[in-house]
This record gives structure tokens, sequence and C-alpha cells, in this order.
């Protein structure tokens, strides 16, 4: 909001340079933005007003708030009948004069309001003008605020804009069919041509501004061109009115529309405006010599909007700052930003003034005394610990654990959107489970992600497009289907390198076994086991024979899991797929996606501590011809199926294939690790297991000792 100093000045004779004004508002929450010093010793300030304060969009809302800031008294806009008086002694400058206007029933405007939950207010006027450029000192405002003057009676209308904070507009009477103006809904199909040249079809959810045959206006957005105020205009319908703020934003969104008057008329104006503006629109006709009001308006008020009451309590003012403040400053601070107090039990009944649509609860109210006390003056102290804080929700502590391991994984955490396109998500769901967005911002937000998948592939692509060709993302995050609504996971995507280059060893690209053990690492975390299970038909988004289900289950005594889930999926990304999203089709892409509700369930809640083991292990390695077929993780379930007390451990240590190795079979090296815990085994005990072994791989796999 652009504020010419000597504008400000007509409202609150605020003393100081323009910096020291800036600084003393900054810090009573609006940031100024610029300060723009002007050739004749005037200067321009630009304050940045947050979208809940429309009642300072404009020079006499951001006067009230430096009045109260430097504890000055707010002029405010009177009714005189003597404006020409005044401008033949010689003031040529915009002093707050108001018209005297009579409030009719029906004047020379019918006015009906078909909607009044869209249109709780509008007020009508008309006035004979002639039509010609504005004074200069009106169009020197207009441009310092930015607006571009154009005939006197838009720059009328714009100044009141700017002035008071309420949108105006002016129809051409001549134009208006059956001298009557009705504020309804669109009718099916019905369409305008808008002062922006554009024929616009409207639906019959949007308010309008109607004559007795078609509509002239989309209300609290812009006027139509057909109503328009020309050279040759001789009598005008001023419009001043308070609209629904919902029902401006929803047309201003569905029209691609946005204007000044519906950027405020969506935040909210206060409906106790209208009138008061009229009556300094008819105030400048009368002023520049534009015009001259019939002295009549009509105002229609069939809902009227009653001001809150709120109770502010000083016990609670003191419990939310912290800091005690006098009764006096409380009342000072929101008597001068126009509330108005009541003493009562404990504090005050306040009564919120119309405009302020920001103020609907009782810690609003204390922001409000604490802005202008200054919270720089609210002293720095530690709160007293009355009650022992909650315990850390479980959740956040395994999140913050989960980032600690990716991160010393070698990955980077990236944080995407909660939101995709329809094309990528459907690459990674069903559509029957993906959820849409009603309303959403563009079709690349058009649903909810069912999986973490789609931002950090679109992220690895963006980043190898600018040479970075290793990439290794993770995401811990929320994704949304219709079936399991919102479930926490954790994704990554691992690109380039298996492993940090050296100088010592040649490096080679990731495969799937890098991803796969990373998929064990992040299982261990939970106490889990996992089990990667291949998939003879894998999700689309995966490369058949590089793609495993991971199924989870706590871990026994022997290294396998007991009872098991579904977790998640890993495997290599498919290159359709991967282009899709932005990842070229040459560069190999291995993700993951696990659920983390369903993994931590097999964390242990209490940890048991054994003594190191007094006895000696016993290691015996033994090499098997399988057919290369077998999966390995087969195997080694035939050898825990057995559930041999002393085995401890098992792992492959070799896999060969070629010389001397008969056609389609594998030789596989097994090291199996051996101990009891009372005693040392004897070499019979350990044969007799290995025999066991043995021959379960015998009859399950076909396998042959070499």
């Amino acid at each position: 909001m652009k504020v010419l100093l000597s504008w400000l000045r007509d409202f609150v004779d605020v003393p100081g340079r323009p910096e020291e004004i800036a600084a003393t508002m900054s810090v009573r929450g609006f940031a100024v933005e610029g300060i723009e010093h002007l050739a004749d010793g005037d200067a321009v300030i630009d304050f940045e007003v947050t979208g809940n304060r429309p009642d300072c969009m404009s020079v006499s809302g951001m006067a009230r708030e430096v009045a109260t800031a430097f504890g000055l008294q707010v002029r405010r806009p009177a009714v005189s009948t003597s404006i020409r008086r005044a401008n033949a002694a010689g003031e040529n400058g915009p002093a707050l004069h108001l018209a005297s206007l009579k409030t009719v029933e029906r004047g020379d405007i019918e006015i009906v309001i078909e909607s009044p939950e869209l249109c709780p207010r509008y007020a009508g006027a008309v006035a004979e003008v002639t039509i010609g450029p504005s004074p200069e000192w009106m169009q020197s405002r207009l441009r310092a605020a930015g607006v571009r003057p154009t005939s006197n009676l838009v720059d009328i209308t714009n100044y009141v804009l700017l002035e008071l904070g309420q949108p105006m507009h002016a129809f051409d009477h001549a134009t208006i069919a059956g001298g009557q103006i009705r504020v309804r809904t669109a009718r099916p199909g019905e369409t305008l041509k808008t002062l922006d040249g554009r024929q616009r079809t409207l639906s019959p959810d949007m308010l309008v501004i109607a004559d007795a045959e078609h509509a002239v206006a989309v209300a609290g957005v812009m006027g139509g061109a057909d109503s328009e105020v020309t050279a040759e205009t001789k009598t005008i319908v001023l419009e001043s009115a308070h609209f629904n703020a919902l029902s401006v934003r929803r047309t201003s969104k569905a029209l691609g529309l946005k204007t000044e008057a519906s950027m405020r008329f969506e935040r909210g104006t206060d409906p106790r405006l209208p009138v008061t503006a009229m009556e300094r629109a008819c105030a400048l006709l009368e002023m520049i010599g534009a015009g001259t009001a019939r002295g009549t308006v009509v105002d229609r008020y069939p809902v009227r909007v009653e001001p809150n009451v709120l109770k502010l309590r000083r016990e609670r003012i003191t419990g939310l700052l912290g800091v005690s403040i006098p009764d006096g400053d409380v009342r000072r601070v929101l008597e001068a930003l126009g509330f108005a107090l009541r003493d009562a039990d404990a504090g005050w009944d306040v009564t919120v003034p119309t405009r302020r649509v920001d103020v609907t609860r009782e810690v609003d109210l204390i922001e409000e005394v604490a802005r202008h006390c200054g919270f720089d003056r609210i002293p720095t102290t530690f709160p007293a610990l009355t009650v022992p804080p909650p315990p850390l929700d479980p959740r956040i502590a395994r999140t913050r654990q989960l980032r600690a391991l990716a991160t010393g994984q070698g990955f980077s955490e990236a944080v995407t959107f909660g939101f995709t396109s329809a094309p990528a998500a459907e690459a990674f769901a069903a559509s029957e489970a993906i959820v849409p967005i009603k309303n959403p911002l563009s079709e690349a937000f058009a649903v909810l992600r069912p999986s973490l998948l789609p931002g950090l592939v679109e992220s690895a692509g963006r980043n190898i497009r600018r040479g970075q060709r290793d990439v290794q993302l993770f995401e811990v995050g929320n994704r949304f289907t219709r079936q399991d609504g919102e479930s926490q996971a954790i994704a990554f995507i691992w690109t380039g390198a298996g492993r940090t280059p050296h100088w010592s060893e040649r490096t080679r690209d990731v495969d799937f076994f890098d991803a796969a053990s990373f998929v064990s690492t992040l299982a261990d975390t939970f106490d889990a086991a996992a089990r990667l299970q291949p998939l003879a038909t894998p999700p689309t988004y995966l490369v058949a024979g590089q793609a495993a289900e991971i199924i989870a289950g706590g871990k026994s005594a022997n290294g396998g899991a007991a009872s098991t889930v579904r977790v998640g999926h890993v495997g290599r990304l498919t290159p359709n797929v991967g282009e899709l999203l932005g990842l070229p089709a040459e560069v190999a892409g291995y993700v993951g996606e696990v659920d983390i509700e369903s993994l931590a369930q097999f964390r242990r809640t209490a940890l048991k501590a054994t003594a190191p083991p007094r006895f000696p292990a016993i290691d015996r390695d033994i090499s098997i011809l399988v057919d290369d077929t077998t999966p390995a993780q087969a195997v080694r379930d035939t050898v825990r199926t057995l559930a041999l007390p002393q085995l401890v451990s098992l792992r492959e240590f070799d896999r060969y294939a070629g010389k001397g190795i008969p056609e389609g079979k594998v030789s596989l090296s097994l090291r199996l690790t051996f101990r009891a815990a009372d005693r040392t085994l004897t070499d019979a005990e350990v044969q007799s297991a290995m025999d066991d072994v043995l021959s379960a791989l015998e009859t399950k796999h076909g396998a042959a000792q070499r």
C-alpha cells in the first residue's frame, strides 16, 4: 500500500521524517518495502499490508494506525454545507469534506437486492457530471499511489478507493434500462462484456449488478462495457456497496479477473462505509467542478451486520504476554484503533468495529494491545515449568532417526510437494486410489500424491539435467490414497555411482543390490528383518526381473523373521516412467518406498543385555550346486526352516558360474556359524547339523555338494 506522506497528514499531524515513521510502523506489523522521495519534498512510503488487514488498504486506515502509534488524534471526514465556498476561498487541496445526502426510499434510481446474503448493503446516488480531466493535485496523488489518472469521474472513484478503502463504480445513467438497479445472481448462460473488452460467460453462482433487462457489471469485480461512462455522459449512477467476500473471491478466481476492487472486497470491506464513501465522492465532484449530486442516496441495507462483542480479561493479557499491561494503556490503544470498551468483571467487554474482520477472538485483542505497546518492550523471561513436559511423540523420534540414518548412508534429504499431476500419480497407483483436489492451483498439482516417488524422480531428473550424475535423494513424508487414507513413508532414488569414488579402486554404477542393502539397513533400524520377494509381475513403474516386494518381520533367534508383513517395494525404475517425470531414459534409477508405520511395529520397546558368549563358535563352509534360477533367499529360508538350535549365523560369501560348473547350474558358497550357550560343541554335533542342512537342500532344491 503506497501512502503519500502529505495525504497521510490530511488525517493525522504526524511529525518526523518518512524514515522515522517507517521505522515506528515496521515494529507494529507493517513492514516497509521502500521509501520514495519526491522532487517537491514529499515522500511515498510503501507499506506491506497483510491479507488479513483490509482495513489498512487505504490512507485513512493507515492514518488510524499511525495516530495510535504516535499517540495523536486522527481527523475524520465531516459533512459540510459550504464545499463550494471553501474552494472559492482559495482552498485547492482536498479538504476532508462530505456532501450532505438525504437517504430516500426511492429517488432517481430504483434499487432492488434479490440476493441479500451476497450483498448485505447497496447504496446508489445520481449526479449530473461534466467529463474532463481532474485537477493536478488529484492526479499527482493518484500517480504517487501507483494509479494512472483517466478522467475526473474515474479519478474520483479511485481517489475514494485509496483514501477510504471503499471500492466504487459509476454507470452511465442513460444506459440503465428502466431506471432500475437489481443485485442478483447471473442467469444460466448469461454473458457480459466487461470493461477490459472481453466477453465473459457468467455462471449462476456469480453475483451481478443488472438493470431491468440484463447484467451491467460483475459485482465487486468489474463493470460492463455497455454501461461505461464516456465523454458524452451527462448523468451517472454512483455505486457504493458491501459484498460477500467469499462470493467475490470465487467469482474473481473463476473469471481469472483480479482488480483493485476485488482485492479489497474478497478480503472484507466495512459494511458501514458505503454511504460515507458516497458522500465523499459527491463532495469531490463539487470540489473539483466535475458535477453536482442530486442530493439524495438510496441505501438498501436488508441484512444489517452488527459488530461483535468480545470479552477481554486482564489475567489473560498477562498470561499470554508474560507481562502486566496497565489498564490505561489497554484502553488507550484499543479506543484509538476504534474499539469501544465497557468495564466488566475481570476486564472489559470490547465492541469490535465492523471494519476489523481479523479480530474474532480474545487473543486478537491482546495482539492489538501488544503491537502498540511494543513487542520489543516485553521482557525476555523463561516461563516457569509447573508440569513435566509430555513425552516426545514416537513418530518424531523415529523420523529423526531415519533422517540421520539416510544422511549417514550418503543420501540427501528432499522435500517435495504433497500435490502432483494426475499422469505422475497414475504411474505409481491405480486411478481409483488417487485423491483429486477440488480446486487445484494448476494441472501440475491436480491430485494428492499417492507415493513419495514422483517428486523424488522429478528432483533427480532436475539434478541430472544440470550435470549432477550421482544422485542419492530420500524423503520422509505423507502419501494419500482413497483406500488407506494418509500414511507416512520413506522413499529414495539412487542413480550414478554405487559408492563414493576413490582413487584406489574403479567406480561402479549402482545396482539392485545397493538399493536392497539400504532397505535392509532401514529395517534393521526398527529391529526388523527384511526379506526381498522377487515379483513376477511387478508394479508398472519397476523393471521386471529387477523388482522385489519388501517383506519385514521381527527378528528370531537365528536371525530370521517371525511374523511378517508387506511394507513396500524396491527396484529399478522403468525408463518410460522416468522420462514422464524428467529422468533421462538412459539413466538407471533405483527406487524404493517403505511404509514407516508397518515397519515400526517390530521395534522393541525394551532392551535386554546379555553377556558375551563364553564358549567358542564353530564355522563350517559348504559349496553347493543349484539351478541358476534358484534365489539365494530360498536357500537361506530352507536352512532356517530346520530351526537348528545352535545355528547363530548364516550368510553367502561366494557365487560362481563358469568353467567347471555344468550348464544351467551355479555354485553357491555358504558359511554357517554354530555355538551353544552352555558348552563347547563337538565336531559330531556340528557335523550332524550339517548333514541335516545338506539333506534338506538336496530334497528342496536338488542341491549337490561340490
